[in-house]
């Protein structure tokens, strides 16, 4: 299957429609999108991974510049562990990359590789990447199992003191120990926080680019299909530079974008959360917040925020307090992302960090049900509604399902004897399928995560080229919350 005219129309056997891509639902009556804030519980947000024992390799500071990444039954989290200074001539500043594991997202052990010596001993958990003799800013992890090369299985895209900052890539058959490519440094310079592969290409986003000088920072993608060979220019994504007033040749004043996004590919949309740098316009680093941001694309370089400055995870709601005054010059609320996201059971949990790194108490992990980072309602009734207020609905955009037949189920909440969904097939001509008419629709039961949509006669939606119509119902239509739309091919 496949949405035709939205970015790479790549065949997928499973589509979700999220009603904050506009691309896949372009076409709305009478609703309004709610996007749904990470809430705090208790006021403070769940650390799951805190910084290691006195003395540890991380026992300074953690910095979540890292990833994320399911590996078979397991979570794998690459993370950047500051420790003590080791020698005199050593810099306060040298982070390591480090390896934690977990089955559910909120637990995380430590493995002793064994690997890498730190003060006379290897019971610890850090990766082999140079033996830890290089400062390590970011790092962004790929597994690609099906490359043929098995040294290749795992890829790194890291950022290092030694090459200044420039694109730099290792290989590694485990995840465990790293080799460096001979090319290295193979980029440009690059703060990167995420990734995706997309139609056969490697995409790494970061702050780069250098598209506008002396307007600040912008999220920047850069592309490769080898993982050493990357394209020389990039592609702006995304920018808050053009937002005004637009300080000129201000480092840290307005509205920027830091490090780009950490990405969460859903097949037919990519769905990243990135820093949301407001700066103060008297360029005061230290009057600087930074919340997390949402924005969406459909090809993996061209990125949209859904309701512009809106923070999904936000950096005061957090119960991050600031850290003590006269810490040089990041005495500000702000918060960092990596790369990582992942449905766990009737979860979405994305993971996160406190910055600035030297005082970060740890990984957090936010935490939405499943799906669930925004919605639809209708706004009958409600304040600012537009003069027609009647029959409010959305309509899709045109679905190929190749020739194959389609299971249709929703995620949607809200659902009672005052309020419903009815769902039709269109054609691509926006006219009813007799089979799937609203007429034949069987109502919705109840509430859910993947909940079942049928007709009379219809279980599942046949092969052709179909618009997908759901109508808001019910004396209260504002009562249902639509989060996600799913097809999946083959009606399974």
């Amino acid at each position: 299957m496949h949405i035709t005219g939205v970015g790479a129309g790549l065949d997928l056997d499973q589509l979700t429609l999220f009603p904050f891509d506009d691309h896949a639902l372009p076409f709305q009556k009478g609703v309004e999108l709610e996007l749904k804030q990470h809430q705090a519980s208790c006021g403070k947000t769940e650390i799951v991974l805190q910084c290691g024992a006195r003395g540890a390799h991380d026992s300074e500071h953690i910095a979540y510049y890292g990833t994320v990444i399911r590996v078979g039954d397991e979570l794998r989290m690459w993370y950047l562990g500051q420790g003590p200074k080791q020698a005199p001539s050593e810099d306060q500043w040298f982070q390591r990359v480090c390896l934690a594991t977990s089955s559910d997202g909120r637990n995380w052990a430590r493995p002793n590789l064994g690997l890498v010596e730190h003060q006379g001993d290897r019971d610890n958990n850090l990766v082999d990447l140079g033996q830890g003799t290089f400062h390590v800013a970011a790092c962004v992890v790929f597994h690609d199992p099906y490359d043929p090369n098995p040294d290749r299985l795992f890829k790194m895209a890291f950022e290092a003191r030694k090459y200044r900052g420039r694109l730099a890539v290792a290989f590694s058959p485990d995840g465990l120990t790293w080799y460096e490519s001979d090319s290295n440094p193979v980029g440009p310079w690059l703060e990167m926080a995420g990734g995706t592969k997309l139609d056969g290409a490697f995409h790494l986003s970061g702050q780069g680019g250098k598209h506008t000088p002396g307007r600040g920072r912008q999220f920047a993608t850069h592309v490769s299909y080898d993982f050493e060979h990357w394209s020389e220019a990039s592609v702006l994504g995304l920018q808050r530079t053009n937002v005004h007033p637009r300080p000129q040749f201000a480092k840290d004043a307005g509205e920027q974008i830091h490090l780009g996004a950490g990405l969460w590919n859903r097949g037919n949309v990519v769905i990243g959360f990135y820093g949301m740098w407001n700066g103060h316009p008297s360029n005061d680093r230290r009057m600087t917040t930074m919340n997390l941001g949402l924005a969406v694309s459909n090809d993996a370089l061209h990125y949209r925020e859904p309701v512009p400055n809106f923070p999904i995870v936000s950096a005061a709601e957090d119960g991050w307090e600031l850290p003590p005054t006269g810490h040089q010059y990041l005495d500000f609320p702000a918060l960092i992302q990596g790369q990582g996201f992942e449905n766990i059971g009737d979860e979405t949990l994305f993971w996160y960090a406190p910055w600035p790194e030297q005082q970060s108490d740890g990984v957090r992990v936010a935490s939405w049900p499943r799906d669930r980072l925004g919605c639809f309602r209708a706004y009958l009734g409600r304040p600012g509604a537009s003069t027609d207020e009647s029959d409010p609905h959305v309509v899709s955009a045109p679905i190929d399902l190749d020739d194959r037949p389609a299971a249709l189920t929703l995620n949607v909440d809200g659902i009672s004897e005052y309020s419903n969904l009815r769902i039709s097939v269109l054609d691509e001509a926006f006219q009813p399928i007799e089979r799937y008419s609203a007429d034949r629709h069987i109502p919705l039961q109840g509430s859910g995560f993947d909940v079942p949509v049928s007709w009379t006669g219809a279980k599942t939606i046949e092969s052709g080229l179909i618009r997908i119509r759901i109508d808001f119902t019910g004396i209260r239509p504002e009562d249902t919350a639509l989060y996600a739309i799913y097809l999946q091919a083959d009606g399974t």
